[in-house]
This record gives C-alpha cells, structure tokens and sequence, in this order.
C-alpha cells in the first residue's frame, strides 16, 4: 500500500507524478535531481494506494549528522528528517480516506528513523487543505497567481503604473526573448549571481554549473529562460518552471544599472501572454522575502490585483518526539523563543 521510489528510477517516478490530475513541476523527478546535486538531501517519491484513495509526497531526506551543528557529536545514518524541495511539496491526496494514509506513513518513518518533517505547501494546488489533520499547518503570508485566461484579462489585472512601466521598457526598445539551449543558462547564472552579490544573499542561494546543466537536460519540457535585451545585450533573465497547465515564477536576476527602465516588467509580463498563448492556466509569482508584504511582494501585486489571492502555509510533523528532544538537547546556543522548524536545525 506504500511505495517508496528514489531518483533512480525517474521514468517510473514521473510516470506516477503525471498520473494525478493536479501535480506541478515540484514533485518531477528532474527538478528534486538538480536540488540533490545542490546538497539538498536525497529525493524520495512515497506513493500509497488502497481502494479508492492514493497519494503522493515529494521529500528530500537528510541526515542530521551532517548538519554543521551535530557532526561529530551523532553517528551519521543513525538520524534524518524530510524536508519540502526548494520550492513546494506535500500530499497530493485522490480520496477520502486518509487516515490509513497517514497511519502507514508515521509507521514508515518511525521505523526508518525519521524524527520529523517540513513542508512548503503549494499555494496554487492548496493542497494543505488535505493534510490539516495530521500536519501543523501554519498560514504564512500572502502571494500573487496571475490569471492567465486571456491576454486581455492578463493587462486588466495589472495596476495602472505597472502598465505604465512596461510601456516605458516597450519604448526604450527592451525586447524580450525565450530559450532553453544551455549558453543561455551560462548567462543567467552570472547575471543571477550578480544578483545574489547585491542583495547580501545567503551561500544556499549560489548554484553551482552543474545544478543548471541539471536543470537544462533533466526539466527541458518543463523550463524556460526568458530574457531581457537592450541593443542585443542581456540586462534581466528569469528561470520559468512549468507543468501541468501550472508556471511558476523560479529564480531571477537584472542588471541594475538599466533597472530604471523596468525590463522585469515587460519581462513578465511578456511570460504571462507567452502562458496563455500555450495554454496555461496560471502564472505563479509568490509573494515577498519571508513572506512579508515588502518591495518585493508590492512589485509582484502590481501584476494581479484581483481580490482572491493565494495563501502560502507550511507543515510541521514530528515522528519521534524522544529523538527530537534529544537532539534539541544537544544544541546549548538555541534561544527558546523561536519558530524554526525543527528547533534542532536553528542556525
């Protein structure tokens, strides 16, 4: 009734990802591959099947040894947790009965010493809805889906100064440009890493060659880059994930010396009329720097001001709370109030 599948056997993985009606790029087997070349962890696919109720879960497992504060003091493979991939995860659940889902799953994981798990829910798919029972879920802030009916409901949607930003790029000659050939990856890296450096961003933020050639080869139907030009030089570039009628705003950079002319503006837009015209159904752009309503999340509001936003929650699970206060035990440097989760892996 449960099923576990690792990244080495990705044509079946995947086949049984396609196989649910509401499934994005985030459960792919490519995209959790190029997050366990990045460290991430080891990928697994829990599948169960009983009757009429079938789920799936993505996770990354992690040995706990391995992290900075407890090498050395555990004996590695002896402790792990899961984590969401970089991005979104949780059950996708087809049917009713899910107790015996969730039965069989702490079953699983308390025998092979999984202590607890995290989870980034998909706003879109909305799937903590399905798991509120056995997870604790948490609402973290809002984040911003455009509508991707129509060209024409895509710019009614978009605010007023936005608009006036992009026909400001659209003026000062700003093309816009989409590609999945791997130079194309080799500039968005440096641009993307530019980026990084200007905004003080932390290490795990950094991705080295062979996480895009990852990307590249592993998700070629599923990415896209688009980029921005002046004059035929690159000035803004964003990675665009998609799957199932679903796109997903992924990573991004620009050079700032000609942000004043607001290429990320035609550029996303330019992605949402490219969704449409291909038939899908939504964009997704998230929402802010740890979900706060800052900067970053106002200029992604500018593209969608309808009133039915999507929420972002996350999950927290522990399987084994003897080994989970043992860890914590073992960190003498955590504040005690924090909301990290799991408490032991507080940096």
């Amino acid at each position: 009734m449960l099923s576990i599948y690792t990244i080495e056997k990705q044509e079946q993985w995947d086949t049984i990802v396609r196989s649910f009606a509401n499934y994005d790029v985030y459960w792919l087997s490519g995209y959790v591959k190029a997050f366990q070349l990045h460290g991430d962890g080891e990928p697994l696919l829990f599948l169960y099947e009983k009757n009429a109720t079938r789920g799936i879960n993505v996770v990354m497992r992690r040995d706990i040894a391995k992290d900075k504060h407890f090498a050395g003091v555990i004996q590695e493979n002896s402790y792990f947790d899961f984590s969401s991939p970089y991005g979104y995860g949780g059950w996708l659940i087809e049917g009713e009965e899910k107790d015996q889902l969730f039965l069989e799953y702490k079953s699983w994981c308390q025998e092979n010493h999984i202590v607890s798990e995290f989870v980034r829910f998909h706003p879109v798919i909305e799937n903590h809805m399905l798991v509120k029972d056995f997870y604790k879920v948490i609402l973290l802030g809002e984040t911003i889906t455009m509508d991707l009916s129509s060209p024409e409901i895509i710019w009614k949607n978009i605010t007023s100064t936005n608009r006036n930003a992009i026909r400001k790029a659209q003026k000062n000659e700003i093309k816009i440009y989409n590609g999945r050939y791997p130079e194309i990856y080799g500039v968005f890296r440096e641009i993307y890493n530019q980026t990084m450096d200007r905004d003080h961003a932390e290490e795990y933020y950094y991705f080295e060659k062979s996480f895009y050639n990852s990307v590249c080869e592993e998700l070629s139907q599923h990415t896209q880059i688009f980029y921005a030009t002046l004059h035929d030089k690159i000035i803004a570039a964003s990675i665009i994930l998609m799957a199932n009628y679903k796109m997903n705003y992924h990573l991004s950079g620009s050079i700032k010396e000609y942000a004043n002319l607001a290429p990320m503006n035609l550029l996303l837009y330019q992605v949402a009329l490219w969704g449409a015209a291909n038939g899908y159904k939504t964009f997704y752009l998230g929402g802010g720097v740890g979900s706060n309503q800052d900067s970053l999340y106002q200029f992604k509001k500018s593209f969608y001001r309808g009133k039915d936003q999507k929420q972002f929650y996350i999950g927290k699970i522990i399987f084994d709370q003897e080994k989970y206060n043992k860890l914590l035990g073992l960190r003498t440097d955590i504040l005690k109030e924090n909301t990290y989760f799991p408490e032991y892996r507080f940096v």
